[in-house]
């Protein structure tokens, strides 16, 4: 993103911490104070590594520079890969320069909308920073970005949005992502006294050299960075037991009919918890996933009857502590992006190594749990575990053999 002057303005931590979620986004709880990176091609095809404990990344897809035609960026969608196989929530932006009417916001949209691949329900943020701009256009773009199911944010910096927009209108209906440096030093995390003072912010951007040689660092102050993905209420677990199955295939779980939502839930944990799609879930209980969640509400639930197949030279099962079924299987996986070795199967457990493109791992077993296909590789202290799959899209985060 360019980066312009600023007028500098005061703000305490406290405050920071007051704005809140605005009307029609996912209900979201343990990522307020994430801090995280939004990348563009500038950061290359895999995008740049922080210091590993980034809990989201935005990534441009493209835009538009004369309000009509668009651009894509060749690495979103590699960046989008490696983003979330190292475990991060991962979003999207759209540079938004001369869009003066709808008719172009909705024939830029039309373009760009096929190409966003990070999830129903996350991020889609308008990069407004130069130009000639539009409030209502900006906000009939917000619309069609809520009605395709993702989440609708506005960026930019404090002075051109109110020199060129109505902010304050803007702020009444979505969430803004704000832009404000003390200086170009390099900085892990935000300070405060230079935070851009505003109603409904959800994302401070107080940085532009997170790390040396340049990139974006992130504060999330609502926790809208975790829409689309979710909050994983597990915690950090060690090699956990095996107990042999009696059968050769894991038999699939009954489902109760109803539901009780508990705190840090989501539409996708509890989907994903009955063997269900969100979407699914979502409409029989007359709602959108767009729909706010609160603990003790009742959900009727619908079972799916599918279960995940193992392969052919599988030869035998188990069900670990967690209650994840683990299959046996030989083979060797070849990364082509970064992935993150752990020492549990989960997203939140501790990570081992960081894994570059071309890292191969030899592996004894398979599981299907949690968003992602895991391999486990045995090792001299007990066993690694990576995500090599995204089990939603089926999308490869490497080759096997």
């Amino acid at each position: 993103m360019f980066h312009k002057n600023k007028l500098i303005k005061f703000l305490t931590v406290v405050l920071a911490a007051v704005f809140f979620i605005a009307g029609g986004a996912t209900a979201v709880h343990a990522a307020v104070g994430d801090r995280g990176t939004d990348q563009s091609v500038y950061q290359g095809q895999f995008g740049k590594v922080g210091y590993g404990d980034e809990k989201f990344q935005i990534d441009q897809l493209g835009g538009t520079v004369n309000g009509w035609s668009t651009y894509t960026q060749w690495t979103y969608p590699y960046q989008v890969q490696s983003g979330i196989a190292r475990g991060q929530h991962v979003h999207t932006y759209i540079w938004w320069q001369n869009v003066t009417t709808n008719a172009q916001a909705d024939s830029v949209l039309n373009q760009l909308f096929p190409q966003v691949k990070t999830p129903r329900g996350s991020i889609v943020a308008l990069d407004v920073e130069s130009g000639y701009q539009n409030t209502w256009a900006i906000q009939h773009a917000c619309d069609r970005i809520r009605q395709a199911g993702y989440t609708p944010m506005v960026y930019g910096y404090k002075n051109y949005l109110l020199n060129n927009t109505n902010l304050y209108y803007l702020s009444q209906h979505e969430q803004l992502w704000l832009a404000e440096y003390p200086d170009y030093a390099v900085r892990r995390y935000p300070n405060y006294h230079f935070f851009p003072s505003f109603n409904n912010v959800g994302v401070f951007q107080f940085t532009s050299t997170y790390i040396y040689g340049g990139l974006d660092g992130d504060v999330d102050l609502t926790g809208i960075t975790n829409n689309g993905y979710t909050q994983n209420t597990n915690p950090t677990i060690t090699q956990p037991a095996q107990h042999p199955a009696t059968t050769q295939k894991a038999q699939p779980q009954p489902a109760a009919n109803t539901y009780t939502v508990r705190y840090g839930d989501s539409w996708w944990s509890i989907a994903n918890r009955h063997g269900m799609n969100m979407y699914t879930l979502a409409q029989i209980n007359g709602r959108s996933i767009n729909s706010m969640l609160y603990p003790g509400q009742t959900l009727r639930i619908r079972a799916n009857q599918q279960t995940s197949q193992p392969s052919q030279n599988s030869g035998s099962s188990w069900r670990d502590s967690l209650g994840d079924v683990w299959h046996s299987e030989h083979g060797t996986f070849t990364a082509n992006t970064w992935l993150n070795l752990r020492w549990g199967a989960r997203t939140s457990s501790s990570r081992i190594a960081l894994l570059n493109p071309g890292s191969t791992v030899k592996y004894d077993a398979w599981s299907n749990h949690g968003g992602y296909v895991w391999i486990r590789q045995p090792r001299n202290n007990g066993y690694g575990y990576v995500a090599v799959r995204n089990s939603a899209t089926h999308e490869a985060f490497g080759s096997f053999k």
